[in-house]
């Protein structure tokens, strides 16, 4: 099976399913301050268990910084990204790399029964791959030099 073709959920389990998550109603500033704190560039917006936005470093930049508001005093839900862009355990990672693509973001909230069961970033995609085709040209060198004795 190709890469591109794996279900999004075997890249879930390969990587630590914390999810950070701040609530709209929190200040920008807290948010970034736990960001910062995880080193993650994005967070949930969540509130009783419902997904309501996404904050990422982008938002702040472009909502925060450069419209002169305070950090301070903005509170998330003016900034979120929403509505929440996601994906199911089912979508393949090439699915999931044309919805990133298409709409210019970074990360994927991975949302089965109505309830968050991860995120998945550009990173977690590009290494996913990277990673799949190093076993497969390892195993295809192998299969060569094991042919060739």
């Amino acid at each position: 099976m190709s890469e591109l073709a794996t279900k999004i959920d075997a890249v879930l389990k390969k990587k630590d399913r914390q999810v950070w998550s701040t609530a709209p109603d929190a200040s920008v500033y807290e948010s970034i301050e736990l960001m910062a704190e995880k080193q993650v560039g994005a967070l949930l917006v969540m509130e009783q268990g419902r997904l309501l936005g996404v904050l990422s470093e982008r938002d702040y930049a472009r909502k925060v910084i450069l419209q002169g508001k305070s950090s301070k005093d903005t509170p998330v839900a003016e900034i979120m990204s929403s509505p929440v862009i996601f994906v199911s355990p089912q979508h393949s990672v090439g699915d999931c790399m044309h919805i990133i693509t298409d709409n210019r973001i970074r990360h994927l909230p991975v949302v089965e029964n109505g309830k968050v069961v991860g995120v998945i970033s550009i990173g977690d995609l590009v290494n996913w791959v990277i990673t799949e085709q190093e076993k497969t040209i390892r195993h295809l060198e192998a299969y060569i030099s094991g042919a060739a004795t």
